[in-house]
This record gives structure tokens, sequence and C-alpha cells, in this order.
């Protein structure tokens, strides 16, 4: 018998749990790309809505020099894109950020209640099909000719609603497939789509911007609408469904108490797999949720640490061509740093976690070094072009690490706590809960950057420093806890 070639032989090396397992992880990944992606565009646009006046021909005479204003294009004025084109422009383009964000934060708390009671998949596929519709509805604003401040805030509204369908879908369906064991590093190196789809958003928003500023928009939104047709045909919720054996922890024989008890038992021991885990359990309540130990403060953090993370999103690239004095495209692309060093952030906050077994004392330490941080990035970024690429990879880690870590591992060990006893279904209301609690900061901190940005930019930082000093002091007593049960542990050895 011949030998296998090396290619199969990897092929057969995993077996069918592997696959199915490794093929919700690529999926679930790529879908809330899309999402992401579909969000960028309005910050790397923002240049382009609202350009500087000071655009100026010079026409050359025999007596000397005449300035003018440039001709504006049939869609435009010379400053930009009406209403956007006045004094005030950086309140409107606020409002639009706090539009899709309040949107985004109502719409969270309803989307995990809602979610548990409907199928995943036609959950998740209808509200990425909507997601598409909204996303190309804003640039067709450039198409038809619209300068109605109501329409594009309508616009944003309906898409802050609709997206709020993908984040508890996506982390529940992660949640069924993988297990408690090396969680962190999963869901870290998971949880880097935020960073690639607000790559991937500015690299394509970026290309139209200065050209067409509405396919920035329409495109993005064929992407996510074309992925939810990838959604419907492919995604599998549960490995249940396919007969898989579930390494999810919703089983209470392999619970661990968040963060410090170990499992005892092996996630094999009920050799039945996942069948029968949900059988008579119903969706838990809001109010049940609340109680489960961690999730309020937990939400409380990452109200305020996502605050600084969706200031940056929003607002990133105009500081950019404002301090560096670069045109839109050339500030979106150069942004994208800080979305690399959240790449790399996430997966390393995960990593941290797993193996102190400490995810409020990983999330502390990250956010007591990531507010001096940002005062050293305000002055540092003024410095030059390449103190601000520098400064954006370690600003973009320490800001995203923490809101990472909560938003998955955390998110997904409180919504399987032990408390729970084996209920599947809760997962996606906790979820939703620590998320909309997240999206009320995410809505805040933009709009605040907008009233405070016209005072000077170091103000915006002052907000963005005390939003991090908030976010760890309602961590301290989780903290206090995990140390103080480190400590008992050590003790309980010695003797």
């Amino acid at each position: 018998m011949a030998e296998l070639p090396p290619g199969i032989r990897l092929i057969t090396s995993f077996t069918r749990d592997q696959w199915y397992r490794t093929f919700t992880f690529v999926l679930t990944f790529l879908l809330y790309v899309s999402f992401h992606l579909s969000r960028k565009p309005i910050s790397i646009v923002k240049g382009e809505l609202h350009k500087h006046c000071a655009a100026l021909q010079v026409l050359e005479h025999e007596n000397g020099v005449q300035i003018q204003p440039l001709k504006s294009l049939p869609n435009e004025s010379h400053c930009g894109w009406e209403p956007f084109d006045q004094s005030n422009y950086k309140q409107l383009l606020g409002a639009l950020d706090y539009s899709f964000l309040c949107a985004y934060a109502v719409g969270m708390y309803l989307s995990g209640i809602i979610g548990e009671r409907l199928p995943i998949r036609y959950y998740l596929t209808g509200g990425m099909f909507a997601s598409g519709l909204f996303t190309a509805m804003f640039g067709l604003g450039y198409f038809y000719d619209i300068h109605s401040l109501w329409f594009y805030i309508m616009a944003q509204i309906a898409n802050g609603l609709v997206q709020t369908t993908g984040w508890p879908s996506v982390v529940t369906c992660i949640g069924n497939w993988f297990g408690k064991g090396r969680r962190g590093l999963i869901m870290g190196l998971w949880n880097s789509h935020t960073s690639v789809g607000n790559i991937l958003g500015s690299l394509i928003a970026g290309y139209w911007v200065s050209t067409c500023w509405g396919l920035s928009f329409v495109v993005p939104g064929i992407i996510i609408s074309l992925m939810g047709i990838g959604c419907f045909l492919f995604l599998i919720e549960h490995p249940k469904d396919v007969n898989c054996t579930s390494t999810s922890s919703n089983d209470p024989a392999t619970h661990c108490l968040l963060p410090n008890e170990k499992c005892t038992k092996s996630l094999n021991h009920n050799n039945g797999g996942c069948e029968g885990i949900e059988n008579g359990k119903s969706a838990i309540s809001f109010t049940g949720a609340l109680q489960i130990p961690g999730v309020v403060e937990f939400s409380l953090c990452l109200l305020f640490a996502k605050l600084v993370s969706y200031t940056f999103l929003f607002w990133l690239p105009l500081y950019i061509t404002n301090v560096e004095h670069l045109d839109a495209k050339r500030a979106g692309d150069l942004s994208t740093l800080f979305d690399v060093g959240g790449i790399f952030g996430g997966i390393l906050a995960g990593v941290i976690s797993d193996r102190l077994k400490k995810r409020a004392t990983t999330c502390g330490m990250m956010l007591l070094i990531a507010a001096p941080t940002l005062y050293l990035f305000s002055a540092i970024s003024k410095m030059g072009f390449e103190a601000t690429v520098v400064m954006l990879l370690i600003c973009g880690a320490l800001v995203n690490g923490p809101y990472a870590l909560i938003t998955t591992a955390v998110s997904a060990d409180l919504g399987t706590h032990k408390t729970l006893k084996g209920n599947a279904r809760a997962l996606s209301t906790v979820t939703a809960i620590i998320d909309g609690t997240g999206s009320v900061g995410a809505a805040l901190g933009p709009l605040l950057a907008g009233f405070l940005s016209p005072s000077g930019w170091n103000n915006v930082f002052y907000m963005l420093m005390i939003a991090d000093a908030c976010a760890l002091l309602f961590l301290l007593r989780l903290i206090r806890k995990e140390l103080r049960c480190s400590l008992d542990q050590s003790l309980f050895k010695e003797h």
C-alpha cells in the first residue's frame, strides 16, 4: 500500500468534531468581520463630508495673484457636503455617531432576549440583510443628491438597531462550540475579527472616499448582505445539530467558577455529548441575568472601556487629518494601525488571563497602563509621522485588550456560570446585557468628542483618560476577590 500524501495525512489527522469546530470558528469570524466592515465607512468619510474651506485655486494674472475658492462639484459645496459644510460640522458628525450608537445600545438589550427565542441562523441572516440595506442607504444619499440631515440620522438609527443582531448571535454560537479550557486564547484570536473588519472597512471606504464617497457605503452594504447568504447556508448553531460532541461548559459537571475554580471533571464525563442539556430550560429573564456574580461589574467596566475604543473608532481618522494634515484616504489608511495593535492586544489579554486564571486582574492591568499611554499619545503624535505610527500600535493594544476580553471570554464565562445550572439559553442575554451597557459608553464617547474637540483635542484625551480610570474603578472589587482567592489557594497548598 502506497504511503498517503502529507496533505491527506494532515486532513485525516483531525477528527470530524475538530473540522466542524474549525469551520464554525472561521465562519463566525468572517460574519462579524462584515459587521464591523460596514460600520467603519462613516469615520473615513467624515473628512470628505466636511472639507477645509482653505482649498483654494490660484489664478495668475499679469498684475499679480488672485485667490478664489475652487468650483463646487455638482453634489457639494467647496466646504464639503451640505449640511456638513457648516461651522458646526463636528457637532453634526457627532450626531450621526450618537444616532447609530444610541440605537445600538437600546437595541442590544432587546436583541439578546429576542435572540434566545429564535433560531440563531434565521435571526442573524435577517439582521445581516437589513444591515446591508441601511448601510447602502446612507451611501445612496450621494447618488440621489440628498442633503437632509434627518435622512442620514434615520439611516444611522435603523442601522444601529439591526446591527445588534450580530454580537449576541455569534458569541452564543462560538460559546456553544468551544469549552472553557483555553477560552481566553481562542476568543482572543477570534475577537480579532473586530480589528480585521475595521481595517478592511477603512481600506474599502478609503478607496472611494475622495472620488465617490457613496460607494464607500454601498460596497460594504453589499458585502455584509452576501455574507448573510453564507450565514443562512452554512451556520451551525450547536454541535448537537450535526451529532458532534459538545465541549461547552454549559454542562454543570464541567463548569468552572469565574475566575478561580478549577474544573474537576472530564469534558467527556457525560458520554452523551450535548444531548438533553437544554431540556426543560427556559430562557433567562433580564433581572435573572443581572444577578449572576460579576455581570454588573464587568458591564459597567465595559461602558467606559468601550467609550474609549469607539471614540477612537469614529474620530481617529479626523484627528489624524487635523494633526498630520493628511487627506481623508491617507488618514483612514493610517488609522488602521490602531486596529492592528488591537489584534495583538486582544490575543495578549486572552493568553494572560488564561495563564493567570484572572480575567478582572488582566483587564485592570491593561487599563492602568492605558490611561498614561493615552496622554503620551496626545503629546507624541504631534511630533511627527513615525511617532504617530508607534503610539497608534501601542494604544490600540492597550485600549482594545480589555474591551476584547470582556466582550468575548468574560461574557462566555458569565453566560455559562454555575448558578445557571446548565441553562445554555442564558448566554445570549448575558452577552447582550454586557455589550448593551458597553454600547451606552460607545454612544457617549463620540458624542462627547464632538462637543470637546472644538475647544482642543487635548480635552478629548483628558476625557478618555478619565473614562479608563472609571473602568478600572468598577473592577476593583473583582480584582480584590481574585487576588484574595489566589492568596488563599497558596496558603492552602503550603499547609
